[in-house]
């Protein structure tokens, strides 16, 4: 199926030089005099490289078809993850590289999507929302005001700014896709 440059939507993947990209974002720009462009920031999703490109709004891709199959993450070792097929119970690895940002949303026997294009295991998928618990933060100030924020840090590592009113041991939810605190478990 081919898709024009104008049809881009945020998340989209296409083939581009061979490879399939993912848009995480896009930008319609229309110069004084000549053809619109559209200004892009993709990920490929091989490599994880991202770059920025321009191209002219009447281009056209091919759609990348990634197949996503549920998995369960199984534990960590020398920047190594480890997850079983849910259908299969085939066991898969990926590199810290690979996993990414998404290797401070993973606890143990989480759910998470396994992304393969043609048969190659390229990350997975988080869900978009995460319970963690906090490891250590500060106490919260008294009579500070309530939108005031702090640092805190996760068990698995990731660190934020919380309300104040959250404390060492407590579950939150944290959104993965930008790593903010989202409310209270």
């Amino acid at each position: 199926m081919a898709i024009e440059a104008g049809d881009f939507k945020t998340g989209l993947t296409l083939i581009v030089d061979g490879d399939p990209w993912q848009v995480i974002d896009f930008q319609h720009v229309k110069p004084g005099k000549g053809a619109a462009i559209l200004r892009t920031k993709m990920k490929n999703l091989k490599t994880g490289a991202t770059q920025e490109r321009n191209f002219n709004a009447n281009v056209k891709f091919d759609a990348a078809v990634i197949e996503k199959r549920p998995a369960q993450y199984s534990y960590s070792a020398d920047n190594t993850y480890y997850f079983m097929d849910m259908e299969s119970f085939e066991t898969y690895e990926l590199s810290e590289e690979q996993v990414g940002f998404n290797k401070y949303f993973l606890t143990e026997s989480m759910e998470v999507q396994l992304m393969l294009f043609e048969g190659q295991l390229l990350a997975i998928s988080v869900p978009d929302k995460v319970e963690l618990v906090v490891a250590e933060t500060s106490p919260a100030i008294k009579g500070a005001p309530s939108t005031q924020t702090k640092d805190a840090v996760t068990d698995t590592g990731l660190t934020l700014r919380v309300p104040q009113f959250i404390e060492e041991g407590e579950k939150i939810l944290v959104s993965s896709i930008d790593g903010k605190y989202s409310s209270r478990a």
